[in-house]
C-alpha cells in the first residue's frame, strides 16, 4: 500500500520560511519523480515543483522560482520543499504527489497523493 505522508505546514507570518516534507512508502521511491501541489480555498490544485528519479532535475512554476526549493533524499524516502519569503498567496493545503511514468504537470497525471498539509501565510 502506497503511503505519502506530508508534514511540516503552519502558520507563518509574510516573508518567513516553512519547510515541508514527504515521506514515502510502499512504493520504490527511486522509480519515481516526485512533485508538489497545492489547492487554495475556491481554486483549482496547482502545480508547484517537481523533480526527477536522480534529484538531479528539479522544475517549478513561475510563481515561485527563486524561493522555493524541491529536493528529495533517498536513504530517508522524503522528497522536501523549501519555501522562503512566503507570501500570503501562497496559502493553501500543499500535496506531495509520485508518478511513475508521467513526465508532466498535471495532477491528474500523478500516479499517487498524500492527504496535505495546511500552510497559512498571514500578512
Amino acid at each position: 500500500q502506497v503511503q505519502l505522508v506530508e508534514s511540516g505546514g503552519g502558520l507563518v507570518q509574510a516573508g518567513g520560511s516553512l519547510r515541508l516534507s514527504c515521506a514515502a512508502s510502499g512504493l520504490t521511491f527511486s522509480m519515481h519523480r516526485m512533485g508538489w501541489f497545492r489547492q487554495a480555498p475556491g481554486k483549482e490544485r496547482e502545480f508547484v515543483a517537481c523533480i526527477n528519479r536522480s534529484g538531479d532535475s528539479t522544475y517549478s512554476t513561475d510563481s515561485v522560482k527563486g524561493r522555493f526549493t524541491i529536493s528529495r533524499e533517498g536513504a530517508k524516502n522524503t522528497v522536501y520543499l523549501q519555501m522562503n519569503s512566503l507570501k500570503p498567496e501562497d496559502t493553501a493545503v500543499y500535496y506531495c504527489a509520485a508518478a511513475l511514468w508521467y513526465s508532466g504537470y498535471d495532477a491528474k497525471g500523478m500516479d499517487y497523493w498524500g492527504k496535505g498539509t495546511l500552510v497559512t501565510v498571514s500578512s
